[in-house]
């Protein structure tokens, strides 16, 4: 834990300040308190968490080929392929229903599968990997209400 800041920004029509109880490095941490302070009757009503200097953070999940982005082409066209294969068996008669589906969703794979190989390929070497953003921030803030302050400060312990 650090040493509390600065308010957030709060709208115009708030009519309550807030007071910063406890600062964390990370929102496990803030949350935790949270949980606590609700275990222990606090009306958390009156509580923000608020993420103070977010970043974005990319994380290289592997490397991309042609084969690999066809591979996952072709699983979001069959998704999809499946969908509009259940939409059309609703008018199919009998066990036909079932030929429908199968059909709809190895349409859509293949197509998934092109539509993913030529989307990667025209990259030309661009971006030959795969990766997840996310946002973090540096610090976590458990804000509440002024009038409850301190009442919130007794979930508080001085090891945080």
């Amino acid at each position: 834990m650090t040493t509390p800041h600065r308010p957030y920004d709060q709208p115009a029509a708030a009519s309550a300040r807030r007071e910063v109880i406890a600062s964390f490095d990370n929102y496990p941490d803030a949350q935790h308190l949270v949980d606590r302070m609700s275990d222990g009757g606090f009306p958390v009503a009156h509580i923000s968490i608020v993420g103070d200097g977010v970043r974005t953070v990319e994380r290289v999940t592997g490397r991309m080929t042609n084969g690999k982005a066809a591979l996952a082409g072709a699983g979001s066209g069959a998704w999809f392929g499946l969908l509009i294969g259940l939409l059309f068996a609703i008018f199919a008669v009998g066990p036909l229903w079932i030929w429908v589906v199968l059909i709809a969703t190895v349409i859509g794979a293949f197509w998934g599968a092109v539509f993913g190989f030529v989307a990667h390929w025209s990259t030309r070497g661009g971006r030959d990997f795969s990766s997840i953003q996310t946002l973090e921030a540096q610090r976590y803030d458990v804000y509440v209400s002024a009038d409850h302050a301190a009442e919130a400060a007794r979930y508080v312990t001085p090891t945080q």
